[in-house]
């Protein structure tokens, strides 16, 4: 049976505005339960069409910036893109070193070793570029924290124009021909969550004065660096990978095409979790090896045999990548077996691959809940890559520890560092410091958006107005709705090694098929004919003509009431809609009456509340008859609550359908 904690809303969201403006009732109450609580709001959401576009104008430093690059497009200069290593950093690169070509400048794009250079700007690379005879060098995904970086380019003759998205370090914005990014703290831009390329994108933007042919032209690349970025898709960056999605699907450049339709494997549909989980690892995995040219030149070919040629190299160096990354893993999981963690995760060792222990980082820190820093050592200095747990500001964590570390700079939930081996231990009891003082409140395992009390939300019609709320991703996330106390009918392991299960429910007198990945019923500890808990995920399913709506599981649990019957307990009236199932009966109250009679006394834990509760009832109708008792005055308690009441006699019968709670219960 797992203990993973459940967050269940037992409130019916406020969804009669958007319901009577013709959204589905689903849709509506989804909406309403995210906080869009206005048709204005849900039309915004829903359509984000080309009017949330934002003029890229409206940033700062974007007029400085564009002046210097058609500067340069006019008089013919040598130019380098400087970029980053990862998906948004290839795919910012290659946005802006496409555009410059077209206009007929002499662009060459630069990308730094991730083992022998690092992350940014280094001073080495720009006396090379500039030997080279580069006169103008435009950073993206990089490059705001390059104060120093910034001073030596002037010194030597090079302009350099900043782009980035990155957090800014107070007081240190580099000095440039141009700065530009919607993190700056003064900057007015209204969407400062901005992936690189997007940033990138609007200065191509200006630069060409249309933003919407700009747009169709490079939507592809921008979609792909922002989800691959984990941005979230709301709003302006919302429209942008709507569009990139569809042009992925319709018209996507040879790289692209060769990716998505690679030989041996089924068609796919570009979505965002395609590109999240399947497209963004392998594009990643050439930054992490030291071989980005390898996707540099996969999204800049115009040869579609160059293209399949350059993909079957990637799913070589990705092959590779899972190799070492599972090496790193297990050499981790043994330093850590001496003695688990009950604090932020810090870890190093020689050897360890620069590229590859970012993603061991994110697998510890999912596994234990808690930050981690793995450090990858190289004589008297370490690298390393960091990631946060739930509800943990990791940037600010590095900043509060700063005089430990050579440098650093990231997001609040993924950073990179470099730091003195003998700083180590200092800095990782700093950490631990910090982390104590801002510990994080338990986040839940399992966030359901909405709790389903009524069958008919589930039908094709509801199920299929979802697809509207397409993409998801950051900020807008795969729906997760919960069913509370269902039957379950059937379960059986499916698949080579029946490693699915597929299961059938009960619920609001309708049946559902639904299916689990890589789950048991035996490890989940539900057992056909029980009554379970499920969170999932509604969605369409055809087969042979025939079309239903099936329920994708991300979780499952034998039926727990704890949530429902506390908030009973406190006499919480909003809750009751998700109670209405288990309305009470004459002969419920009765039955308890005789039970216990003038003994009835209501403990103060909720657990030993619950073990009055006779077997032939339904833990909530328990409650629910115990909180009618009290609100009619047959318990009475010092503070007026249900919690720690006695029977107390009354001088005229008790009417216990006159109560509020019944009242309400009736009406639904």
């Amino acid at each position: 049976m797992s203990e993973s904690i459940w967050k269940i809303p037992y409130t019916k969201p406020d969804a009669g505005a958007l319901e009577q403006a013709g959204i589905s009732r689903l849709l509506a109450q989804l909406l309403a339960a995210r906080g869009v609580s206005s048709p204005d709001q849900a039309q915004a959401l829903l359509a984000s069409g080309p009017e949330s576009l934002v003029d890229p104008m409206r940033m700062l430093g974007m007029r400085e910036a564009r002046d210097r690059v058609l500067r340069a497009i006019e008089q013919k200069e040598h130019v380098t893109v400087y970029g980053d290593y990862d998906v948004d950093g290839i795919t910012s690169t290659c946005l802006l070193t496409d555009y410059l070509r077209s206009c007929g400048v002499d662009c060459g794009w630069y990308i730094p070793d991730r083992n022998d250079e690092g992350y940014g700007l280094n001073a080495a690379a720009l006396q090379k570029l500039r030997d080279a005879g580069n006169t103008l060098v435009i950073s993206v995904d990089c490059g705001i924290t390059a104060a120093e970086e910034a001073v030596f380019a002037r010194s030597i003759g090079l302009d350099l124009v900043i782009t980035d998205h990155h957090e800014c370090k107070k007081g240190s914005i580099p000095d440039a021909c141009a700065v530009i990014d919607p993190k700056r703290k003064d900057d007015p831009y209204p969407n400062p969550e901005l992936a690189g390329v997007g940033v990138a994108f609007k200065l191509v933007s200006a630069c060409s004065g249309d933003q919407l042919a700009t747009l169709e032209r490079y939507a592809d690349l921008v979609a792909v660096g922002t989800i691959a970025d984990v941005m979230p898709l709301t709003g302006e960056n919302r429209h942008l990978v709507r569009r990139g999605l569809k042009k992925l699907e319709e018209n996507p450049r040879p790289g692209f095409y060769a990716m998505i339709n690679e030989p041996g494997t089924l068609p796919r549909k570009p979505n965002a979790g395609f590109i999240g989980f399947t497209l963004a690892p392998r594009l990643n995995a050439a930054g992490r090896l030291g071989q980005t040219g390898k996707a540099e030149d996969l999204m800049l070919t115009e040869d579609p045999e160059e293209a399949a040629r350059l993909n079957a190299e990637l799913g070589d160096l990705n092959r590779e990548r899972q190799k070492i990354e599972n090496e790193i893993w297990h050499e981790a999981q043994a330093q850590l077996r001496a003695q688990p963690p009950d604090g932020p995760i810090v870890l190093a060792a020689e050897g360890w691959h620069q590229g590859v222990i970012g993603i061991a980082a994110s697998r510890l820190s999912e596994q234990y809940g808690l930050p981690t820093v793995m450090i990858s050592l190289s004589g008297e200095n370490g690298k390393g890559s960091c990631r946060s747990c739930k509800g943990f500001n990791l940037y600010d964590a590095l900043s509060a520890c700063s005089e430990y570390l050579d440098g650093f700079g990231g997001h609040a939930l993924a950073a990179g560092l470099t730091i003195r081996r003998d700083q180590i231990e200092s800095f990782r009891r700093a950490l631990r410091r910090y982390y104590e003082i801002h510990r994080p409140e338990p986040q839940p395992d399992v966030c359901c958006d909405l709790l389903v009390c009524d069958s008919s939300l589930l039908s094709i019609a509801d199920v299929k107005s979802l697809d509207l709320l397409e993409p998801f991703g950051s900020a807008n996330p795969k729906p997760v709705l919960c069913i509370s106390d269902a039957l379950l009918v059937s379960a059986y392991g499916v698949g080579p090694q029946k490693q699915h299960l597929k299961f059938a429910i009960e619920f609001d007198g309708m049946r559902f098929d639904g299916i689990f990945f890589s789950h048991s019923k035996e490890a989940l500890g539900v057992l056909a004919g029980s009554c379970i808990d499920l969170a999932f995920t509604p969605q369409i399913n055809e087969y042979m003509g025939s079309v239903t709506v099936q329920l994708t599981a991300c979780a499952m649990r034998p039926h727990r009431p704890h949530g429902l019957c506390a908030r009973i307990l406190e006499k919480d009236c909003s809750a009751l809609w998700a109670a209405g199932s288990f309305t009470p009966s004459r002969s419920d109250f009765v039955s308890i009456w005789k039970r216990y009679g003038a003994e009835l006394h209501v403990a103060s834990q909720l657990e030993d509340v619950l073990s009055l509760c006779p077997p032939e009832m339904s833990p909530e109708r328990f409650c629910l008859c115990l909180a009618v008792f009290s609100e009619a005055g047959l318990l009475q308690s010092e503070d007026g609550g249900v919690y720690c009441s006695c029977y107390t006699h009354l001088e005229k019968k008790a009417d216990l359908n006159a109560t509020e709670i019944m009242r309400i219960l009736r009406e639904l």
